[in-house]
């Protein structure tokens, strides 16, 4: 029976996990056999879960250093996948979650294993020999965001997942209160993000008259899809922890902070290579506005927010990291990140 460690020690206890009643309502027979770690986020770990008869699943845990806090974006995902059963939006099927914590040592979830890849680095097979693959690749996470937005938050229980009073207008102070916040961090200054307040009064200033309620991924990259091997196609969007309701406008506008072309500011390159072949941001733009139907006259604005809100997120692993709860040179690396972001969202306020 193999079970995954740390130096910490075993950070899913098979034995207790085998002795789990909700076990008995995910697919396979026989016990867990094993748990061999999956590459994934910073923030969670994952294991290819296999079951004495050879079925295979995906087992999510918060990573050694989650706090009692996990449980919340671990609930919120459930819940989600649970709503999403049956919609066009490719997902992986939820099977079974608990959030009690004596289980396995934290709260976790299992999950419909996706035969497909994550998009990053070095792209596998047609992928990475043939132009037309990676430019569908682009298409098709557009059109992932598009069948997200054009889901109704009502029809499906998920209209309160969270407060939408006052969108809009909570966009910028939340997120500038927390960047102020890191500055509390022992090695954190306010020379780390300087442009802090000069993108947060732009958006202020320039706040569209009005939004479009729709279901928010939260986080759509390339990090949290999944392609097909034997064709360009979406095969899933996952890690649905931070999903929300608000503007699904703001989806498309976080996966192109992701994009690179002509006239971006250097010191980043593309997450994927090669890299040539792929559309322009306006192309993508327009794209999802024609199988959406939505006007995207603010498109620009949800793109310096997306870099904002972003910018801040990462910010918080560099703060994790100084605080020793995460790997220093990952929280470094996504901190030179957060650091392009700024200079792209000033980029994008010069524009006039």
């Amino acid at each position: 029976m193999s079970e995954p460690k740390t130096s910490d020690g075993p950070v899913v206890d098979i034995a207790r996990l085998n002795a789990w009643p909700g076990l008995a309502d995910v697919p396979g027979d026989g016990p867990v056999a094993s748990l061999e770690p999956l590459k994934g986020g910073a923030q969670n770990l994952l294991f290819v879960m296999r079951r004495a008869d050879g079925t295979e699943l995906v087992l999510r845990r918060p990573g050694r250093h989650a706090g009692e806090e996990a449980a919340k974006p671990f609930a919120r995902e459930s819940r989600v996948l649970t709503a999403l059963a049956g919609t066009p939006v490719p997902h992986p099927r939820l099977h079974a979650s608990t959030l009690d914590a004596g289980v396995i040592g934290a709260p976790f979830s299992v999950l419909e294993k996706i035969e497909g890849f994550m998009p990053r680095g070095d792209l596998p097979g047609g992928y990475g020999t043939d132009p037309q693959w990676r430019r569908k690749l682009a298409f098709e996470l557009v059109g992932g965001a598009a069948a997200l937005a054009a889901v109704d938050p009502d029809a499906i229980g998920l209209g309160d997942l969270s407060r939408t009073d006052g969108w809009l207008d909570k966009q910028v102070s939340r997120y500038r209160k927390m960047l102020h916040g890191y500055r509390e961090t022992a090695g954190y200054t306010d020379r780390e993000s300087p442009l802090v307040d000069v993108v947060a009064d732009w958006l202020d200033g320039n706040r569209p008259k009005a939004w479009h309620r729709g279901i928010v991924h939260g986080d759509l990259q390339f990090a949290n899809v999944m392609f097909r091997h034997d064709a360009p196609e979406l095969a899933a969007i996952v890690d649905w922890e931070m999903a929300a309701v608000g503007d699904p406008l703001l989806d498309l506008a976080w996966i192109l902070t992701a994009w690179r072309e002509e006239g971006d500011p250097p010191g980043s390159d593309p997450q994927l290579r090669p890299w040539d072949g792929m559309p322009g941001r306006a192309e993508l733009v327009d794209h999802w506005a024609s199988l959406t139907g939505r006007d995207v006259s603010d498109f620009r604005w949800f793109q310096v927010l997306a870099c904002f809100r972003l910018a801040a997120l990462l910010e918080r692993s560099f703060v994790l990291a100084l605080d020793g709860r995460m790997n220093r040179a990952m929280g470094e690396g996504l901190h030179a990140y957060a650091g392009w972001l700024w200079t792209k969202a000033e980029q994008e306020i010069a524009r006039g």
